[in-house]
């Protein structure tokens, strides 16, 4: 009698054990279980049964991690495309670890040769045709991204992959900016857009929905800003499409931060640093103004930022030698200023000592870290055309191009500056916009615009708080409601920590 209900127990356990495996897997992970009951003979089926688990688990994430497509939002730069590869080499080599079938890992920088590939809409319909019947995901990342392949597809485990999913780290505006359009003045924290160094996902359904969108309706914007606001526009529709739906375990946190446990994903938040920062001697920085502007912005760049400048002029349609400013002769203009900026190019190729490499050309109430400019450009050759900065758009849905926007700073290596000067690529009028008249020179020439976020056409209050947490700006523009000079001390100056490893610093930012 007293052996009975253990034996009813016994009988309940291991039909409740039968009627488990009996079911199908959950498809956020896949379980090994083991059961052992006391007083067992035969223990040799134990490791056959955790082997055949084992290897199904593995069979079943090679199966799911077949179906996500990886998209790196790369450049053709050698820098940035190197970054690009080895990203691209790490999770080939995650997913070698877990199974034979491999992922999809595409390069923007390397699709179709499309100038606007890197706006990522126009690609849509070939994401569609392509994958619409064989994949569930479509991921996408920048060349800092780092991922955890297993954490990834646990993630999108967790998601119906038959409907529409537009998934992210969710970034949003404080107060409206100007950068958005003043977008969602009344209540602006109510529209999520995704910080694209997190990584983000669209599900295929959701890609299928878009392409015939696209198909039916082309591309109308006729700028890029904000891409990462504007397709997050375009996704919703009006309240017709999906929000971002925020996922926590897409992350911006260093890899090596104690917080990214529960991360799919992380980010390098480090400034680039290749060798040796460049020399103060070999950037030559052009400061545009003119004259009525002497009195209020040139007093704030030398409060700021001059002093980290070896070689530094200012150009002016007024030559004033308490500053000095050198008057080129070209007339001042309300806007454009495309003249001007061409007649500086030409001052630095034929004025300049040869052994110059690189140029940057500013507006007066732009402020920057040349300090920090000088670490970033140990990272490009100066012997390849390269012209940096931040990267907007205009038309490229339709052909159109790409160009630096002038307020954060322009960067030429004294090869790009020789290149456009030998086309005879000119401005069409004197107050014709500069940094958009340079964009089409150079996508004429084929040289290809590189992009740098930690350049910024707009003040540190018109950016998401959590989108300038993991970065170390070089730039900001505008003087507008702003003290430029608390500005610059608070987000700019390298402190001792910086100055000795680049690391991003603890500054308080809370009241700007």
């Amino acid at each position: 009698m007293s052996r009975e209900p253990g034996c009813n127990r016994w009988l309940l356990f291991a039909a409740c054990a039968h009627l488990f495996f009996l079911l199908p897997p959950l498809r956020t992970r896949a379980f090994a279980v083991s059961v052992v009951p006391e007083g067992a003979e035969d223990e040799t089926e134990l490791p056959v049964l955790q082997k055949s688990q084992k290897s199904g688990t593995i069979s079943k994430i090679s199966r799911e991690l077949k179906e996500i497509v990886f998209i790196i939002q790369s450049q053709s730069n050698s820098f940035h495309s190197k970054r690009a590869e080895d990203l691209k080499r790490d999770i080939l080599k995650q997913a070698a670890d877990l199974g034979k079938e491999l992922p999809t890992v595409l390069l923007i920088h390397q699709m179709d040769g499309h100038e606007g590939a890197w706006t990522i809409l126009p690609l849509m319909r070939d994401f569609s045709v392509t994958y619409g019947r064989n994949s569930s995901w479509i991921f996408f990342c920048e060349e800092d991204t780092r991922i955890q392949v297993v954490k990834l597809l646990e993630t999108l485990g967790r998601f119906d992959g038959s409907k529409e999913w537009f998934l992210g780290k969710a970034l949003y505006d404080e107060e409206s900016t100007i950068i958005h359009h003043y977008a969602f003045a009344e209540n602006p924290t109510a529209f999520t857009f995704p910080d694209f160094a997190a990584g983000w996902a669209l599900s295929i359904p959701l890609v299928n929905k878009l392409a015939k969108k696209l198909k039916s309706e082309p591309l109308k914007s006729d700028f890029t800003i904000d891409l990462k606001h504007e397709i997050a526009l375009y996704i919703w529709q009006k309240g017709e499409g999906p929000h971002l739906t925020p996922v926590p375990e897409f992350c911006t946190d260093d890899v090596n931060s104690y917080k990214v446990d529960h991360c799919a994903t992380t980010f390098s938040n480090f400034l680039p640093l290749c060798g040796e920062p460049v020399k103060k001697e070999d950037v030559f920085v052009a400061v545009k103004t003119c004259r009525k502007f002497h009195g209020d912005r040139i007093p704030v760049v030398k409060q700021t930022w001059e002093r980290e400048a070896a070689l530094i002029e200012y150009y002016s349609d007024y030559a004033d030698i308490s500053i000095p400013t050198i008057d080129l002769g070209v007339p001042n203009t309300d806007r454009g200023h495309c003249g001007k900026t061409f007649a500086i190019l030409e001052r630095f190729l034929n004025h300049s000592s040869p052994r110059t490499p690189w140029l940057v050309i500013v507006d007066d109430d732009t402020l920057i870290s040349i300090f920090r400019l000088r670490r970033l450009l140990s990272c490009y050759d100066p012997n390849e055309p390269v012209f940096l900065g931040e990267r907007y758009g205009y038309g490229l849905g339709t052909g159109g191009y790409s160009y630096i926007t002038g307020g954060g700073g322009m960067v030429f290596s004294r090869i790009a500056v020789q290149k456009l000067l030998a086309s005879k690529c000119q401005c069409y009028s004197m107050d014709a916009p500069d940094d958009m008249v340079l964009g089409m020179c150079f996508s004429g020439l084929g040289i290809p615009i590189t992009h740098s976020p930690l350049f910024h056409q707009a003040r540190p209050m018109d950016y998401p708080k959590g989108y300038l947490s993991h970065q170390i700006p070089v730039s900001f523009h505008k003087h507008w409601n702003i003290d430029p000079v608390k500005v610059y001390f608070t987000w700019l100056a390298p402190n001792t920590e910086e100055s000795l490893n680049g690391k991003k610093a603890g500054y308080n930012r809370e009241d700007l």
